[in-house]
């Protein structure tokens, strides 16, 4: 199996998500945030897609640097125990963690909330979902 790229584990990919939400929601580059930890902004990216597994006294300095607590890119994480026992049935929330860590996701969110009127908001969502279909 030389040559077979192995998957980035789910917990450094949800870390990595989390990162890139936290960063696009500073509104700070890939470049700014490597600049800041004395890295290239390619090593940023990898840490983002989970590629590369973020040690512990970096994530320290990259919550400080991305101004939340350590424990913030773990909020929502994929529990690998349960799922190794096999009692996972229910999606997991990490969807919505996933959406916002996307650059529409982002925008989407910070447009929807600056809509004040209640009833135009409640009529975008029946908008969406009516596009959407019934999916759930």
């Amino acid at each position: 199996m030389a040559g077979a790229k192995k998957a980035p584990n789910p917990i450094d990919r949800h870390v990595g998500s989390r990162v890139r939400m936290r960063r696009m929601m500073l509104a700070m580059s890939q470049e700014k945030l490597g600049d800041a930890l004395g890295l290239t902004f390619q090593q940023v990216q990898k840490y983002e897609k989970g590629t590369n597994r973020i040690g512990a006294s970096r994530l320290q300095q990259i919550s400080h640097i991305l101004q939340v607590p350590v424990a913030f890119f773990f909020e929502g994480a994929p529990n690998l125990a349960d799922a190794a026992d096999g009692m996972i049935d229910a999606p997991s929330p990490a969807y919505v963690s996933d959406f916002l860590a996307t650059s529409e996701g982002l925008s989407l969110t910070k447009a929807f909330m600056r809509i004040k009127e209640p009833k135009l908001r409640r009529r975008i969502v029946d908008l969406v979902e009516e596009i959407a279909g019934n999916g759930n």
